[in-house]
Order: structure tokens, then C-alpha cells, then sequence
């Protein structure tokens, strides 16, 4: 429970400065300026963004600030005040799970790729996976009265001892007891379960499964993903290879087929990787539902084909030539689209790249590094006008690609323009369609 002390020391930290204010807004015209901190709206106090945005709706709004005093706004609904708040400290995490991507990291990259987040606001936000290894009773009491959710939760395995070992926390909660607190209380989440060869596989991967169903419709949905494992690593742990990925695949399906028979939806889903790995062909996207956890690699390489075929055509070609590059895992797929753009006349190539930085068992787009793509472009660039980068390789907001290598950088090394786009079908036909 919340006992008096934490009380207290979650009072200390209550308030939350202000970033910025817009100009003209209802906070300016209110005397309200960045810097000054947000303490209580109509008499709620205020800990993190979450509070604000919980409590923001409806008007008049009283609310009390550290320098401005207090401050009454009649904001109309749907409205915006104006005023930006900082981003709370985010919560690390203290597990040292097997296969954990960041131990797996060698020194020397940017810092913020080493930051291991184990923030449920961050999972009620951003869709970040935690394995709730760390929620107090204040934190599961505040998520059912704000009704945070869903969440994104890593459990791996509902067998104590196997969810212990990977998470490499003997002091890891029972999943199941928090999982029970989520159904009585009525709040949803999707799960995942990074599957690990001789450990969570097989019979475990099965009861693993059938417990999370027990707890539908508040579990939305299961995903497996193979284990990713860099060159780097220092665990034991295996790669999933062809057998297990098959293996796993068949456990998927069974349950599938029970599920879609009962509830009409597969509730549990295989990553695209598995299948690519078990060398099986990926279910047509109508089997994915509302891609619950495409994010997560589930569905993303059939709602690409399924959105190829329904691609129209791009404008006529301009006679520019356009270079692309892609992961190894990919590949396949978006080769047959650039074969159909050359049909339609355009000059396109498309280069698979090997991750030669985090090893050949790294085959998705989204972790090739600059310096990698630089390699393997350099004897096509001279006979192209244009690289097409896909946006799944830089940094959110940025151009810059995981080993600090900008964009414009690329551009100068290669001596061509670069185009960052979405890597999707209507993606490419609008890059490849614009006016030189």
C-alpha cells in the first residue's frame, strides 16, 4: 500500500515545470511563462505529464502554479491551453534479462541507445514494452484509477522460475498475480514473449500462450518474436534457427485455429522474422486483424505486399535513377515491387545490405548502420541520382543513423542526393514520382 512516507516523498517531487508557452494562447494571455511550475489543477496536484493531460479536460480550469499563483482558465473543449510541459525522468530498468539488446551494444555509440526503460508511462504513451518488474502498489493503484492502458508488457514465460531466469531478477514479481490485478481491474494489454531456444520454447511457449488466454479479452493480443542476437553478445543463449522457428510456428497455429474458431480473431501472433526464419510463407493481412503489434514486427511484411498489389502506378518516369537499399530479412519482398517499378520503366536498384556492425543474424532495415549502407552503395552510387533512405534507419526526428552517421554525410561520401521516405509502397511511388 501507500504508506505516509511515500506519500510525503511524492509530494516533494509534485509540480511540473513549463516548457513553453504559445503566444496568444489561453496559458499567455493568463500571465502564465515558461519556467514557472505546474502544481495542482482544480485541486488535483500534478506529478507528470499523465496527471496534466488526466486532469487538463473540462473548464474552467483552476490551477495552481509555483510563480504565476493560482490561475483560472476558461478553455473550450477540445482546446489546447498553450503551454508545453517538460518530459518526466524516465523510469530505468533493473533487470539483467539473457538476451537484453542493450548489454549486447558495444561502447562508443550514442548515448541515448544505452538508456533500458522500465516506465509504464512510457508503455501507456509510446507502446514501450516493460516487464513490470518494478510497479509499486502506488503505481498499479494510480494505472487502474487513470485507467491507463493498455499497456505493452514483456512476459516471456508465466513459469516463475523461466521469467526469473530471463529477466535475470530473482526478485521479479509473480506475472500472473499482476496480470489477475489488471482483469479485476478491467484494464487491457498486449503482451510479448522473446522467444529463446532450450528456455521459453516447446511446452513452455505453450502453457505460456494458454495462460495469457485465460485472461482474455483483457490480454488484446500475444506476440512470439525470435530472440535477437548481436555479434557482440556474451549470453549463451541460442538463435532461433529454422527447426525452432518452425517449431514455434506450429504451436502458433494450433492455437490459432482455436482461437478464430471461439473468439473470430487469431489473438496470438507470430513475428514476420519467424516466419522468414522457418522459411514458411507469411499469412495474408486479414489474418492480423487491427495489426495490434505491428511495431513490433508483426505484419509489417504483409501489409506491404498487401499494399504493393493495391499500388497504383507512380507518375511517368522521370529519367532520374534512383538507389535503395534494405536488411537482409526484407529483401525478397521489396525486390519484387522494384522489379514491377522497372517494368513500369522507372530506373530503380535495390541493394540488400549485410549488417557486417552487429553481425549476419541482424537482418532487419531498422539497425543497419550508416557506415554498413555506405559499404555496400559505394560501387552503384556513381551510375545513380538518387538514394532513397528509409526512414526506419535514423534516429526519430533526425537524420542520423545509428553510428552518428548523418544523412548529409551519406550524401557527401556518395556524391548524390539522398531522400529520406517511408518505406511503404505509396512511400516509394511518391519519392520516385516528384519533379526533379
Amino acid at each position: 500500500m501507500c504508506n505516509e512516507g511515500s506519500r510525503l516523498r511524492q509530494r516533494e517531487k509534485l509540480g511540473v515545470e513549463v516548457e513553453n508557452v504559445a503566444p496568444g494562447s489561453f496559458a499567455a494571455m493568463a500571465g502564465i511563462g515558461a519556467g514557472d511550475t505546474l502544481l495542482s489543477i482544480n485541486g488535483n496536484r500534478i506529478s507528470d505529464l499523465i496527471d496534466f493531460f488526466f486532469h487538463k479536460d473540462g473548464s474552467p480550469l483552476e490551477m495552481e502554479f509555483r510563480k504565476a499563483g493560482r490561475v483560472k482558465l476558461d478553455v473550450p473543449e477540445w482546446e489546447d491551453p498553450g503551454m508545453t510541459l517538460k518530459h518526466f525522468p524516465v523510469k530505468r530498468c533493473g533487470n539483467r534479462c539473457v538476451f537484453c539488446f542493450v548489454s549486447q551494444l558495444p561502447k562508443g555509440m550514442r548515448k541515448s541507445l544505452y538508456l533500458k526503460d522500465e516506465d509504464y508511462r512510457m508503455s501507456f504513451i509510446y507502446g514501450n514494452y516493460i516487464t513490470m518488474a518494478n510497479l509499486t502498489d502506488c503505481d498499479k493503484k494510480r494505472i487502474a484509477r487513470q485507467r491507463l492502458s493498455p499497456l505493452y508488457i514483456s512476459v516471456h514465460s508465466t513459469d516463475n522460475a523461466i521469467r526469473k531466469q530471463m529477466l535475470g531478477n530473482p526478485a521479479a514479481p509473480d506475472i500472473m498475480k499482476d496480470l489477475r490485478f489488471f482483469r479485476e481491474n478491467k484494464l487491457r494489454a498486449h503482451t510479448q514473449i522473446v522467444l529463446c531456444p532450450g528456455i521459453n520454447d516447446g511446452k513452455a511457449l505453450a502453457k505460456t500462450v494458454s495462460d495469457l488466454y485465460s485472461f482474455y479479452p483483457y490480454i488484446m493480443s500475444i506476440a512470439v518474436v525470435p530472440v535477437g542476437l548481436t555479434s557482440f553478445s556474451k549470453s549463451k543463449i541460442k538463435p532461433v534457427e529454422r527447426e525452432e522457428a518452425a517449431a514455434a510456428l506450429d504451436t502458433i497455429d494450433r492455437f490459432q485455429k482455436r482461437f478464430r474458431k471461439k473468439h473470430g480473431e487469431n489473438i496470438v501472433y507470430g513475428a514476420d522474422e519467424l516466419y522468414i526464419k522457418a522459411g514458411s510463407s507469411l499469412p495474408p493481412i486479414a489474418e492480423y486483424g487491427e495489426l495490434p503489434q505491428i511495431e513490433n514486427g508483426v505484419g509489417m511484411v504483409p501489409q506491404f505486399l498487401h499494399e504493393a498489389r493495391r499500388a497504383g502506378q507512380a507518375k511517368n518516369p522521370s529519367g532520374l535513377k534512383y538507389l535503395a537499399f534494405t536488411g537482409m530479412s526484407f529483401y525478397p519482398y521489396l525486390a519484387r515491387f522494384f522489379e514491377k517499378l522497372r517494368k513500369q520503366g522507372h530506373h530503380v536498384t535495390l541493394v540488400p545490405v549485410e549488417n557486417r556492425f552487429f553481425g549476419p543474424s541482424v537482418t532487419v532495415t531498422g539497425l543497419l548502420t550508416g557506415r554498413d549502407v555506405l559499404k555496400s552503395l559505394e560501387e552503384y552510387a556513381p551510375s545513380h541520382d538518387i538514394l532513397l533512405v528509409p526512414e526506419a534507419v535514423v534516429r526519430d526526428g533526425e537524420d542520423i543513423f545509428l553510428d552518428d552517421v548523418a544523412v548529409t554525410d551519406m550524401e557527401a561520401a556518395l556524391g548524390i542526393k539522398a531522400l529520406l521516405i517511408r518505406a511503404t509502397p505509396q512511400g516509394i511511388l511518391e519519392a520516385i514520382g516528384r519533379q526533379p
